[in-house]
């Protein structure tokens, strides 16, 4: 018919399965994460990622959800999650950025991550973490318990 749109899910990736970065502990995220940042707008603007992984962990790429001012983004999770089944990812990772530099996690950060996860077990995605990456360090939902 040529008056139906045809719709074509496609995930594409130049890296070898055996040389994608694995993920084995929230320090190994950030990591990740960290290369991915502009270090000129890490202090500068919030930004939310997310690292969608397969199986094995090994990392499929890297989603920029949104980008905000200093003091905040608004974050699309049908986006992310369109994302992470367009890549046919098992498990995710977010990730923000504070420009202030303060690692603690707030109101919206932990209602975010609460929706996701409900969202994600609906889907059979696991999210895994959420972590804050500032230049100096991170701090881990998942090493707080709270996720």
């Amino acid at each position: 018919m040529d008056n139906v749109a045809e719709i074509k899910l496609i995930y594409s990736s130049k890296v070898k399965p055996s040389e994608r970065a694995k993920v084995i502990c929230p320090q190994d995220a950030y990591k990740v994460f960290l290369e991915t940042w502009d270090r000129n707008q890490i202090e500068f603007k919030e930004q939310f990622k997310v690292m969608l992984l397969n199986r094995a962990n090994r990392v499929l790429g890297i989603y920029v959800d949104s980008i905000g001012g200093v003091a905040g983004t608004v974050i699309e999770l049908k986006h992310v999650f369109y994302a992470a089944m367009k890549a046919n990812a098992c498990s995710m990772i977010m990730a923000h950025n504070h420009p202030s530099g303060n690692l603690q996690f707030s109101t919206q950060d932990m209602a975010i991550t609460k929706k996701a996860k409900q969202i994600g077990q609906f889907l059979d995605i696991k999210v895994i973490d959420h972590l804050i990456v500032t230049t100096e360090g991170y701090r881990s939902s998942s090493e707080e318990g709270i996720i």
